[in-house]
């Protein structure tokens, strides 16, 4: 390892050697340091990131994790575990040895998150507090598996937050009346979340639509991808069953026809709804306002038609397919949360049987 002046620049480079995943012996050069401290720094944590020496910090492990984890991931999700593991992870433990990390650590870590508070001032939600934990655990979930870390410090640890929400936020017909009003004067607010609550859709499966997904004639729509918003193009759906195609009620064809025909230069290609997930959240945040109705997510329209599709006798998989949801149980538990007495019902019920059983019993 030799460091030196670049006469080209005057910026100092480094020459080094190391072995690669493969086994191979190779040389490289790497340019255009400051000081010969910050290139010899580099190259130390070059090294041992290559190795996964675990005096390395945190933060230099974190590189190695997300150069193979987010090859793997879709877009929407590297970008929601990245914004976890820049602003809830590593100014925490970014400086501290992957090897130095205890169980104590992770419970003042935890202590800290769960009394971090949003810009309005309200703490996280506990499903929130339970998914930026996950990813703390997957961190080192991934050094174990395959680096050989001696043991995760987050299983010595009970979890914070919630895996499943206490309470799930729904809307009725009559209120997503109610809320409609609050946005009646917009075309475009008024079809897109007429388009979320009658359809359970995702928000960004809805701003991926194009005029040929939509079928006038057998009245259903193609959803086959997702929009991200960071990237601002179109990419695969969540998951192999969120591809689907749905049947769509009359009036909804209807509002959608009249909407594309009132949108100038719409081809068959371009994106059916060309708004921001800024936009839905400001038109959501006004249909509020103006309704009175309590504050949900645009979420929970999602869960809305769900709940609805129950009331109206749905059974649950013809549910999970319409919503392109994975597995049942993420059915199952908005069923849950529906009908959260339906065992009291149900043993009542039985109670019911059993009393009639022996009244019949004793009139013979």
């Amino acid at each position: 390892m030799k460091a030196q002046k670049d006469a080209k620049t005057g910026k100092w480079l480094i020459q080094f050697r190391y072995t690669n995943w493969q086994g191979e012996r190779k040389k490289t050069t790497k340019r255009g340091f400051n000081t010969k401290r910050d290139a010899e720094e580099w190259v130390r944590n070059f090294l041992m990131s290559q190795q996964a020496d675990f005096n390395m910090n945190f933060e230099e492990f974190v590189k190695i994790y997300r150069n193979d984890i987010n090859n793997r991931n879709r877009s929407s999700t590297t970008e929601t575990k990245d914004n976890i593991i820049d602003t809830k992870i590593l100014p925490y433990f970014a400086k501290k040895s992957m090897n130095s990390i205890t169980a104590a650590d992770i419970r003042s870590w935890q202590n800290e998150v769960i009394a971090l508070r949003k810009k309005d001032g309200t703490p996280y939600a506990e499903t929130y507090l339970h998914t930026i934990n996950n990813q703390l655990k997957a961190i080192f979930n991934y050094a174990v598996t395959y680096y050989d870390l001696q043991n995760n410090p987050c299983k010595k640890v009970s979890s914070m937050g919630k895996k499943q929400a206490s309470e799930m936020r729904f809307l009725t017909v009559d209120e997503f009346s109610k809320f409609l009003d609050g946005i009646m004067d917009k075309q475009k607010s008024y079809v897109t979340f007429m388009t979320l609550f009658w359809t359970g859709m995702r928000l960004g499966e809805m701003l991926a639509l194009t005029p040929a997904d939509i079928d006038f004639e057998d009245k259903t729509i193609r959803i086959n991808k997702t929009y991200n918003t960071k990237e601002k193009k179109n990419g695969p759906t969540k998951t192999y069953a969120s591809t689907r195609t749905i049947s769509v009620p009359d009036f909804l064809i209807a509002d959608i026809k009249d909407y594309m025909n009132s949108v100038y230069g719409l081809t068959k290609h371009d994106r059916l709804f060309q708004v921001t997930k800024y936009y839905m959240e400001h038109e959501k945040e006004r249909a509020l306002k103006n309704s009175g109705i309590e504050h949900i997510r645009i979420h929970d329209l999602r869960h809305s038609h769900c709940a609805l599709l129950f009331e109206m006798g749905i059974a649950p998989l013809e549910v999970k397919e319409r919503l392109g949801h994975k597995n049942i149980e993420t059915t199952l538990n908005v069923y849950a949360h529906v009908y959260p007495d339906k065992q009291r019902k149900l043993s009542d019920k039985l109670d019911k049987v059993y009393k009639e059983g022996l009244h019949n019993g004793d009139e013979e």
